[in-house]
Order: structure tokens, then sequence, then C-alpha cells
């Protein structure tokens, strides 16, 4: 076999892992959030003063120790004793948020009594930011690691069903994007719906010219393909950019907050004409995908049909965590009621396990529709939960200032500018700024870095490094410009 037939056969024919260790990922990132905010607040307890007076190479190498050398190791080396690693690092944050309270001069009962009657204050809701951030760092991580022996295969993408982490990251970048469109927004429609139409027509013109430039690029370079992933010529920037605009048609002519209706309406004649229909035979088993295009590319044309259902629960969730609010309780509630709907969606998700099919990215039917929704919901109120602890800590420290989480409501002038100074050192604001440049760049780096390493035969260590090395490079690139302020878009 060719170098490309191995690495081929090497992401095919997979099937995923289990749905709780799908979840018991969800608690990963949070914890780092934690303590790398404890972290500061420890700082700002001995010192009254933040940011860190550091250069802005250490700022990143600080950021990049506690948040992404994490995420790398444990898809990696710490893949078998994950759960082994939440655990430690959930006590160390237990240990000093104790601490902190500890030092404190008020008492645990005034701090929690006091907390909740909080008002907080904010740009945007620190835990949309993250989560999206988050899923984008993973995603970054994944399509290279994936190519490494050191990568779990369980956690690769499932051929037909299955539950793989990065078929999660698939659904949950679709969530991710919904959450902030501009509909979740609440913007209002400027001028007639067919100019917002042919606006969004526009706008989704650079995803199409990444899509055609990954099709070209591989088609001249003989990079390897996985063809039942997409298709011949799909790939997931066609994917994002169909659901954009068949959302945004959908959302011009239907009532905005019913999009969980038009959601489950769309997904729901999509799997009764599955179940129904020889559809489900010709996505799966016919292979002449010589005949046209349709043939060619009818897991990516078809699983359109999912990820817009899965957009259009997106907006809902993001029209719902939108909604103005001020104090700590509020927040607690909306992060509680996120939980709760991921409980509900995982209820029906089993039953649909029991009584219809499998989770199937390749089909983006009902089950993975569920699951995708559900678990982007746990992963959210997880990073919410996050927050709130970090708040918790403010409150008892004194320090009101943190990079991308909620800060206590406070009158003096200089409060704006303290947190502007602050967040234009976090590496999860500078990913937040220049989204899609981050995924393109890590697409990019990961072709690169197939073409100069072998991925199949390196080692354990050496993987590690040459993946902590890729993502290093990414996010030096990010945080720079971030921290001169440019933003890179395309339209």
């Amino acid at each position: 076999m060719s170098q490309k037939d191995l690495k081929e056969a090497f992401i095919s024919n997979l099937n995923g892992t289990s749905l709780q260790e799908v979840a018991l990922g969800s608690f990963l990132a949070p914890l780092c959030l934690i303590n790398r905010g404890l972290i500061l607040t420890i700082y700002y307890q001995a010192n009254k003063t933040l940011p860190l007076p550091l250069p802005l190479i250490s700022h990143l190498i600080l950021d990049f120790c506690l948040l992404i050398l994490p995420l790398v190791l444990s898809c990696t080396v710490l893949s078998s004793v994950l759960h082994q690693v939440i655990l430690g690092l959930t006590v160390v944050s237990a240990f000093v948020l104790w601490y902190i309270h500890h030092v404190s001069i008020q008492s645990a009962q005034r701090t929690v009594s006091t907390f909740l009657k909080s008002h907080v204050q904010f740009k945007q809701v620190p835990f949309v930011t993250i989560f999206r951030v988050f899923v984008n760092v993973k995603t970054a991580i994944s399509i290279l690691a994936v190519d490494f022996s050191v990568f779990p295969r369980r956690y690769a993408k499932a051929e037909t069903y299955g539950t793989g982490v990065m078929d999660f990251g698939v659904g949950a970048y679709v969530f991710a994007n919904a959450l902030v469109c501009p509909e979740a927004r609440g913007k209002n429609i400027s001028g007639s719906k067919m100019n917002h139409i042919a606006k969004q027509l526009m706008s989704v013109w650079p995803l199409v010219v990444l899509g055609m430039g990954r099709l070209l690029s591989l088609k001249m370079s003989g990079y390897q393909e996985h063809v039942t992933e997409y298709g011949v010529h799909w790939n997931f920037f066609f994917t994002l950019a169909i659901v954009r605009v068949v959302a945004s048609v959908l959302l011009a002519i239907l009532p905005v907050n019913k999009s969980w209706l038009i959601a489950l309406l769309i997904i729901g004649c999509y799997q009764f004409t599955l179940e129904t229909s020889s559809l489900k035979a010709f996505i799966i088993h016919n292979n002449d995908r010589e005949k046209d295009f349709l043939h060619a590319n009818k897991e990516g044309i078809f699983s359109v049909l999912g990820y817009v259902a899965i957009y259009m629960a997106g907006v809902q969730v993001g029209l719902y965590v939108m909604q103005p609010r001020s104090n700590v309780r509020q927040w607690l509630q909306t992060i509680f009621n996120l939980f709760l709907g991921s409980v509900v969606l995982y209820t029906a998700l089993y039953a649909c396990l029991t009584f219809v099919e499998p989770v199937s990215r390749r089909l983006a039917n009902l089950p993975f529709f569920l699951w995708s929704v559900a678990q982007s919901l746990f992963f959210m109120s997880c990073l919410g939960t996050a927050d709130m602890v970090l708040l918790l800590s403010k409150r008892s420290s004194g320090c009101h200032l943190m990079p991308t989480s909620w800060n206590l409501y406070k009158k003096q002038s200089d409060s704006d500018k303290k947190t502007d100074e602050i967040e234009r050192h976090c590496i999860v604001q500078a990913v937040s700024r220049n989204q899609l440049l981050f995924f393109l760049l890590a697409n990019v780096m990961t072709g690169l870095t197939n073409y100069i390493v072998d991925t199949l035969s390196c080692s354990s260590s050496f993987s590690v490094c040459v993946l902590l090395s890729y993502m290093f490079v990414n996010c030096s690139v990010i945080q720079v410009l971030h921290f001169f302020g440019i933003t890179l878009k395309f339209w």
C-alpha cells in the first residue's frame, strides 16, 4: 500500500467511543479555566494588581500551558487515564478555592449570600465565547492529532454509526456558529427580506472560496482523503456555507423564536424519509460515485439537512442566552436550564438509540442531531458553572477583573480600560477575535505537518511534541494579531 492508502486506512472503518466518555471530556476545559483563573486570583491577592507584569510571550506561554497543553495531553498520552486527570484537577481547584476563601476577610456565609444578589457586567456572554473558542481549539488539535497513532482511534470520526469525539466536534462547530448569528443576537433585518437573503448569500463567499481551495489542493497534491466523510468533491467548508444560506432564508421567512420547532420539523421529516425510503441505503451502500455529482457527494449533500436542524436549534439557544440579565441568581438559573435541556435531549437520544437507530454523523440523522445539541448544552453548562466559580472567587478575593469572564459591577471609570488591557493578553479572546482565520490556519498547518512528518511511524513522545509545536504556532499568530487589535475578515 502507498503512504496515501495507509493514511486513509488509518482513519477509516472506525466505530467511535461511548457517550459517557465524550461527556466526561466536557469537564476538562472548564477545570483548566478555573485553575487559570484561581492562579490569577492568588497573584492578585498577593500583589493587588492584574495583569501580570510580564511580556506578551510569557502571557502566551502561561495561557498555553494552562489551557491548551492539558487538552493535547488528554487526547494523546493521558487519554487512558482521563477520569484520573479530571479528578486530580478537581481536587487542585477545590483546594485553591478553599485557600482563597480562607485568606479572605469575608465569612463564607456572607460571601455566598451577597454573591447571589451581585450584579455582573460583560461585553459578551462569557461562557458562549468560551464555548465557541474551545470547540475551535479542540477541532484544531484533533484534525492533526488523528493522523498520529498516539491519538486513540475511538476519538476519531466513526465510519457510519458511532460517537467519536471528532463526530461531536462537527456538530458542535455548526451549533457554535448559530449561537452568535445575527438572528440569535436579535438584530433586525434592514430593508427587504430579499435584500437580506442576498446579503447572506454574499457573506458566505469566503467559505466557498476556502472550500474550493481545499478541494483543489487535495486533488493536486494527492493528499489522503476519507471519501465517505463528505464525498468526492464536498468538504466541511461547503457544508458551513450551505447551512448558513438555508438557515438565513428560513429565518427571514419564519419566526426566529420558533427556531426549535423548525429544527424538529426538519430533522423529523428527514429521519422519516430515511426510515421509509431507500435514501439510507443509497447513502450508505451505493458506491457508484462516478455516475454523477449527487452520487459522488451524497454524504455531504444529504447531511446538510441534519446540520441545518442543528443550526436552527443553536439559534434558539442563542436567543435564550442572549436575553438581558444582570444578577448572578438569574444567570445561575440560565445555566441550570441549559443543563436541564441537555438531560431532556439525552433522554430522547437514548429512546432513539433503542427504537430508531444509532448515531450517524455520515447521515446526520435524528440521533446525531439530539446528541450534538444535548452535548453542546452540557458543555455550555459546565463552562457557565466554571465561570460562576471564578466569579465567587472574585467576590471573596476582591479581584474584580479576569479575562473572558463575568465581572462584578463596579463604578470606577477605569474599569473598562483595565478589562481591555487584561484581555489583550488572553488567548481565549485572541481566538475569539479571528475564529475563521484560526480554523483556516489550523487546516493549512495540518497539511504542512503531514508533508514534513511521517505521522504513522512517530513515537508517542515525538507525536506530542509535534502537536504542541503546531498548536503553539497557531496560538502565537492569533495572539500577536489580537495584541495589535487586528481582525482579519474577508467580507
